[in-house]
């Protein structure tokens, strides 16, 4: 709790005590720490699975390098969750509602995962939980995160009106003229998002509703829940199905979160996001500290999950990673940039997708079920023509790469 061990040294002349009040150096503090625990107390999880034979059973899909897994520590997840969640008691501000929604969302959707991975490996059934177990617990997730999000009153936007005169960055209006836009201290719940190749980046879930008065108005915050429902599905899908080869998940999710984290510093300072003329969100800066601490979790988890890999996620680990990324872009409202920023994640996705529609297409029509791709998740397909597993794996992270700085530069198209 060195967050507030800082605000109750505030009032003692102490050199260095108001570094905590910048999101800048808790960042980086976080980042930092959930490093360091991620290899400490990754390397005693390792070890205790091993002695307790703790491994994967890997079923022979004549994949190039697939059999010599077995037996790999597996449930290596709870590194991650531990991790994050050290650096984030530490150093977050805990009375945010949005670290608050983090949390409880890497709790969750952890423990669905565990509940899978358990299942797993001490219950010796290899399906796990089934699909409709885990669709049901994000679900429930979904409707407490879609629920907090439509009615709490912490969580609100700035509204932007036109100026006619310069406003310093101290808010103080200079007397110079200065035609444009700013953001005004009124605060209020809305159903607006951010959507890319628009003036004002701006897009309001109340344009999809032809109803208007009462009636119109619960049915656009029904929509932004289901929007919002929908996305922690399939970003927590999306995470788990990617999470197939060594350093695979891990390294793409790092990419994801710290373009999380960047758009969230930006949303929420009145003055960056001013500049950028995008959305300023109040309190939502402190989402920047959290995916700060997430990064740094994933970086030193990597550590041991690169190929060769000492150690596997599991559900555990992708359940909470993909739930963690949805949630943290539904609070920035960013969700709609996702299907660029994750476009690994859709791939992979729609490779099932696809795979398992044209499967059951072609049955019915000509009496056996053919394929897409040589193997769904699409990463497998890849690894079907015997290409190395580390040259795919990297190359994926460069397509991600290419995807977060595509999203970034978003920002600044209109």
């Amino acid at each position: 709790m060195l967050y507030y061990l800082f605000e109750l040294l505030k009032k003692y002349d102490i050199p260095g005590q108001g570094l905590m009040t910048y999101f800048s150096f808790r960042a980086i503090l976080a980042n930092v720490i959930a490093i360091v625990v991620a290899y400490f107390f990754g390397k005693r999880v390792i070890k205790w699975l091993q002695k307790r034979q703790i491994g994967e059973t890997v079923r022979n899909l004549g994949l190039e390098g697939q059999m010599s897994k077995a037996g790999t520590p597996t449930m290596g997840g709870v590194i991650i969750i531990v991790a994050l969640l050290v650096a984030v008691l530490l150093v977050c501000d805990l009375s945010n509602v949005y670290v608050q929604l983090l949390i409880l969302t890497t709790i969750w959707c952890g423990g669905l995962g565990f509940a899978d991975d358990y299942i797993k490996v001490f219950k010796h059934n290899k399906e796990g939980l089934s699909e409709g177990k885990k669709l049901i617990g994000q679900f429930l997730l979904g409707i407490m995160i879609a629920g907090t999000v439509c009615f709490s009153p912490n969580i609100v936007v700035r509204q932007e009106v036109e100026q006619t005169e310069h406003i310093s960055e101290a808010g103080v209006p200079t007397g110079e003229v200065d035609h444009g836009r700013y953001v005004s201290e009124d605060v209020i719940k809305s159903t607006k998002t951010t959507i890319p190749f628009v003036k004002s980046h701006e897009f309001d879930y109340k344009y999809l509703i032809p109803f208007k008065g009462a009636f119109g108005w619960y049915c656009r915050w029904a929509l932004y829940a289901l929007v919002i429902i929908f996305i922690i599905l399939a970003c927590s899908n999306g995470a788990n199905l990617t999470d197939g080869m060594d350093g695979l998940s891990a390294g793409t999710s790092a990419i994801v979160g710290v373009v999380i984290g960047i758009l969230a510093w930006l949303g929420g300072n009145v003055i960056d996001a001013g500049y950028l003329n995008i959305m300023y969100i109040p309190g939502s800066g402190e989402t920047a500290v959290f995916m700060a601490a997430f990064v740094g979790a994933l970086v030193g988890f990597l550590w041991f999950n690169t190929f060769p890999a000492q150690v596997f996620m599991g559900d555990t680990g992708s359940l909470m990673i993909g739930g963690v990324i949805g949630v943290s872009a539904v609070l920035i409202r960013k969700e709609l940039l996702l299907p660029i920023l994750c476009g690994i994640f859709l791939m992979e996705s729609l490779s099932v997708i696809l795979q398992r529609g044209h499967f059951r297409y072609t049955k019915r029509k000509y009496g056996e079920g053919r394929r897409l791709f040589l193997m769904a998740p699409l990463h497998h397909h890849f690894q079907k023509q015997n290409i190395p597993e580390p040259r795919i794996v990297v190359r994926f992270w460069l397509v991600g790469i290419v995807l977060a700085v595509g999203t970034l530069a978003l920002l600044k198209i209109r």
